[in-house]
């Protein structure tokens, strides 16, 4: 018999296929993101859950006591109660590796961005406020040859730092917990504190999974040490950053602007102040959305899904459910 399977995101119809082949399924087909009290009913009898990002808690658990594997439709997992997870013996994977380059690419864009003022002169020339040669006040920064500081250099981090070292000419610097040997040996990459690396970077590249460690890692205390002239850029999980500090910094210009993918409460309340600032480009977490890796990144998650329900190891399982 095969094993029942919930599918709680939309997904391609080759990889709903791919799932067919080897389970029987149910799927949310709907708009929006399933309603919490649905997920529940529907994974009652389920052993197998393909997931963006629903909470994976006790209260989910106890309602699908034949759970075996919860396979993350993404490269965080977050959204797992680990500790829960080890007690009810359910696995859980995710899609590192398919992103990576993606992402990088969209921190770049938002370092140019952010740099170069481009939505904010886009904005500038739309609204009919160009009328005569553009002065220094609305002059931008430079990427090429400055410093680039990445925090977590991890995969995303080390594809950052390729881009940094060969396309733009510039100096990288990271933290992280243990030395990247190979990074230094290949990109040039010099090891530094946290604080050193927050006072001599101009680009600041947060990219650190939320953890209780890295809750609110960057604060009042590490904007202070930035320079007036660095710009901060935020791609890993909205809660790494205390976001009452970052709209502080950016008001009074205790740094030079930001780029931001990702956001304490998301969506976004409409009434955050970070939408009233024209030095921050403001994202929808838009990291890996592009139509070819988000289809690679849910076919992954579905053959992590497989090969858990049929007793092989996936090659994806978080770390701290091995």
């Amino acid at each position: 018999m095969k094993p029942k399977v919930y599918i709680a995101e939309r997904i391609p119809k080759h990889v709903e296929a791919y799932i067919g082949e080897h389970a029987e399924y149910e799927k949310w087909d709907e708009q929006g993101k399933i309603p919490r009290d649905v997920l529940l009913e529907k994974v009652k009898n389920k052993q197998g859950l393909l997931n963006f990002g629903a909470q994976i808690d006790e209260e989910l658990l106890t309602h699908a006591p034949h759970l075996k594997v919860v396979s993350n439709i993404s490269v965080g997992y977050d959204n797992f109660d680990v500790q829960a997870m080890k007690a009810h013996n359910v696995i859980g994977t995710n899609t590192p590796y398919v992103l990576d380059d993606t992402v990088a690419d969209l921190i770049f864009g938002l370092m140019l961005a952010v740099s170069r003022r481009i939505c904010e002169l886009d904005t500038y020339v739309k609204a009919g406020r160009w009328e005569k040669e553009m002065g220094r006040a609305h002059f931008g920064l430079d990427v090429h040859h400055a410093t680039v500081g990445i925090i977590g250099m991890g995969r995303i981090g080390e594809a950052v730092a390729k881009r940094a070292k060969f396309g733009f000419d510039m100096n990288v610097l990271y933290c992280n917990r243990n030395r990247k040997k190979e990074a230094e040996q290949t990109f040039g990459a010099v090891y530094c504190s946290l604080d050193e690396l927050l006072q001599a970077s101009d680009f600041i590249v947060l990219m650190t999974p939320l953890t209780p460690e890295t809750y609110h890692l960057i604060g009042p205390h590490e904007f202070s040490l930035m320079k007036n002239t660095a710009i901060f850029i935020n791609a890993s999980r909205g809660q790494t950053v205390d976001e009452q500090a970052l709209i502080q910094a950016l008001r009074q210009g205790k740094i030079f602007g930001a780029g931001i993918d990702t956001f304490t409460q998301e969506p976004i309340e409409k009434d955050n102040q970070l939408l009233a600032l024209p030095n921050v480009v403001t994202l929808p977490h838009i990291g890996s959305a592009t139509l070819k890796t988000r289809v690679n990144m849910a076919m992954t998650a579905a053959q992590n899904l497989v090969k858990g329900l049929h007793g092989e190891t996936p090659p994806n399982i978080v770390e701290e459910l091995k």
